[in-house]
């Protein structure tokens, strides 16, 4: 998939003579590719994971760095993508000792013979009734969605007035691959797989869809309403491209 960018200015600083080279940012390799016919810069991530940078064959390799830096979101992103849909995600078992997270925290299952409900967090475990292993999975579900709703419902009142919108309500539900979504009428959705992210980057999920309110797409006027409501979001940002595929699934 790539992504076309705006042109980009001359620099002073003399540009790489060869037709196809490499360049490394960070731990992120580039293929450059240079073409006379280019007018713009783009990054593309191949199938293979594969990262291409193409570029007007003038412009030069500080500004090819601070490009690919610009863009390195975006790029961990995209592989995280790729990685997720090539890896079978392992399958609980919902057996005694097995982990399961919750805000970023894991806790150990138990087993246990009667309580009032199949599926509680208590003391530090969380424990589930025996007669209701074999429905675990629904039970995990929607013990994840019901506190996703509480929780997340409490950082959307709390940004509504700092970021001056008023969203209709909340709604939790199976999202795929994304995290959150803003639909019609004002409504916010979001994974119920949220709640299982550290707080502050579910957090972050949060304040990104409620700037969807304002802009409907990732603009610059879109990021800047981000970082006016969470001056730290681009840290928060890189951990949820990095490592939100490591979020465990159900």
């Amino acid at each position: 998939m790539s992504v076309p960018l705006k042109s980009v200015d001359h620099q002073t600083d003399s540009p790489s003579a060869s037709a196809e080279s490499y360049i490394q940012v960070d731990d992120l390799r580039f293929a450059l590719r240079r073409s006379a016919r280019r007018r713009t810069m783009q990054i593309t991530v191949e199938r293979t994971g594969e990262l291409i940078l193409s570029a007007p064959p003038d412009v030069g390799i500080a500004q090819l760095r601070d490009f690919v830096t610009e863009k390195r979101f975006w790029v961990y992103t995209k592989l995280a993508e790729k990685e997720r849909l090539q890896r079978q995600v392992p399958r609980k078992e919902f057996v005694g000792g097995e982990g399961f997270l919750y805000l970023g925290r894991s806790y150990r299952l138990k087993l246990v013979e009667d309580q009032n409900t199949p599926l509680k967090l208590a003391n530090g475990r969380f424990a589930l009734r025996r007669d209701a292993q074999e429905g675990a999975r629904e039970h995990f579900i929607r013990w994840y969605s019901e506190r996703a709703r509480v929780w997340l419902s409490g950082r959307v009142a709390e940004y509504r007035s700092r970021m001056e919108v008023m969203p209709v309500g909340i709604k939790v539900q199976d999202l795929g691959y994304r995290w959150g979504s803003c639909g019609k009428g004002d409504w916010l959705y979001f994974h119920w797989k949220s709640i299982l992210l550290p707080a502050r980057i579910a957090e972050y999920v949060v304040v990104h869809e409620m700037a969807h309110l304002h802009e409907a797409h990732h603009t610059a006027a879109f990021w800047l309403r981000v970082e006016r409501a969470m001056p730290d979001y681009a840290q928060r940002k890189a951990w949820l491209a990095e490592h939100g595929i490591d979020i465990e699934g159900i």
